[in-house]
């Protein structure tokens, strides 16, 4: 019987988890349904005085004003979850979405009420940062491989990374 792996098992989940949800969240901002865009704005807010819209709902429309933005935010978040699946290229995926997730979190700590998005945001961070920690091996030696300068040396990178 073969032995589990447990912290492979781990990656595997987080991975698939964070996938799963950032693949929805970022087809929902091309397709335009996660903002209030022009057109979809509700109307008691529509007539509201600017001063008076709650956070939220202001929030919404800011971020649904610009479908330009929406578009490269879903993509980044898309090309990011991609990435995740194939072990090649997981940590560059995971790498593009920690900082797309920090602005995430922010956001929603300071312009939400509500704290479900937040709650989510934050446990999509966790198990971005998780895949990091059971890949600190590789990190490490990518970083120390990068940062050492040696002028003499005639061997290239990729085989310094794979000894």
């Amino acid at each position: 019987m073969k032995k589990i792996n447990y912290k492979e098992t781990l990656e595997i989940v987080c991975r698939l988890y964070v996938f799963f949800f950032l693949t929805f969240y970022g087809f929902a901002k091309i397709i335009g349904a996660q903002f209030y865009m022009p057109g979809s704005i509700p109307s008691e807010i529509e007539t509201m005085p600017i001063g008076q819209v709650p956070d939220f709902d202001l929030a919404w429309v800011f971020m649904g004003r610009s479908f330009g933005y929406m578009i490269f935010i879903g993509i980044s978040e898309m090309i990011g979850a991609v990435l995740l699946l194939f072990n090649k290229t997981k940590l560059i995926g995971t790498l593009i979405l920690i900082p797309i997730m920090v602005n995430i979190i922010v956001f929603d700590i300071f312009f939400l009420d509500k704290y479900g998005a937040l709650a989510s945001a934050t446990i999509y961070l966790l198990m971005l940062l998780t895949i990091l920690l059971i890949n600190k091996g590789i990190i490490i030696k990518v970083i120390n491989t990068l940062t050492r300068f040696d002028s003499n040396s005639k061997t290239p990178i990729k085989e310094k990374l794979i000894k």
